[in-house]
């Protein structure tokens, strides 16, 4: 099975050439097909099919156990996976949306559904929150070894529980639901931490698995940080060992006193998503 980096030589200039072979992250296509028709094709890190393929299904809304599915099929090469379930699939997806993915995301998932609000006695200290995102990518990582890949974590608030690394960081949430498929771990009320930007579709596929804390080295969007308030999602950007920015729900952070009523929803524009498909 492919590891999701392969060896190159090129050359670093830093003044003068010097040859190097280190190592650079794999690209490549997924397609998977179920019940003997194709879905989908996923630009990804050509690792874990099985995984990718579990949790986007699950993420979708196709299936919710790994027990509907009868049989799983991976071809040699690991670019096609063959599912079939104990249950049909709309013959049609009714509405998919080209979503702001890094590598070109895509959902048929309506991303304006209303979704149970997760509980609110999940709570962390904001320097163990700092703490987890800089273990999230280790020496031993593809990060470390090639670059160039998202880092997604499910957290219990001490330890990293799942780690997935993608070159798609949407892709690195459908690995997380797939692996707690694979592992049967429910992913309700743990902590998601990502190295990616929170997108529309990122809060979405947090909120499916019930997540009440999502926190992001980098930036979410101006929709993202709607739906979290909407959904009483606690949501962190830039997140350092030392610092982060809180965009919705900071009761959820230990030591947090409000001042004052700060945090105003803006004008609802859940109902323009399905128009724009999320922003960039």
């Amino acid at each position: 099975m492919k590891d999701g980096a392969f060896p190159f030589h090129y050359y670093i200039y830093d003044g003068d050439f010097h040859d190097t072979k280190a190592e650079v992250i794999t690209e490549g296509a997924l397609t998977i097909f179920v019940n003997g028709r194709e879905l989908a094709s996923l630009m990804c890190t050509p690792a874990d099919p099985l995984q990718l393929s579990l949790g986007f299904l699950a993420n979708e809304g196709f299936i919710q156990s790994v027990n509907e599915v009868e049989i799983a099929y991976l071809c040699s090469a690991g670019d096609c996976a063959d599912l079939w379930l104990t249950h049909p699939i709309p013959d049609k997806p009714i509405h998919r949306t080209i979503t702001s993915g890094c590598s070109g995301g895509m959902t048929f998932a309506d991303l304006s559904a209303c979704l149970p609000l997760p509980k609110m006695d999940r709570r962390i200290d904001p320097q163990k929150l700092g703490e987890l995102i800089v273990r999230l990518q280790k020496n031993n990582s593809l990060y470390a070894r090639a670059r160039g890949v998202h880092a997604s974590a499910l957290s219990d608030g001490e330890d990293l529980v799942i780690v997935a690394e993608d070159i798609g960081r949407h892709n690195t949430l459908d690995r997380l639901r797939g692996e707690c498929l694979l592992r049967g771990i429910d992913p309700s009320g743990m902590i998601l931490l990502s190295t990616g930007r929170i997108s529309s579709e990122m809060i979405y596929k947090a909120a499916l698995m019930n997540c009440p804390i999502v926190a992001s080295r980098t930036s979410p969007t101006s929709l993202s940080v709607e739906m979290a308030r909407s959904w009483k999602i606690t949501l962190c950007g830039y997140l350092r060992r030392n610092r982060m920015n809180v965009y919705a729900c900071p009761e959820r952070l230990a030591g947090f006193k409000p001042a004052q009523d700060f945090f105003v929803v803006a004008a609802p524009a859940l109902a323009e998503i399905n128009r724009f498909g999320g922003e960039d």
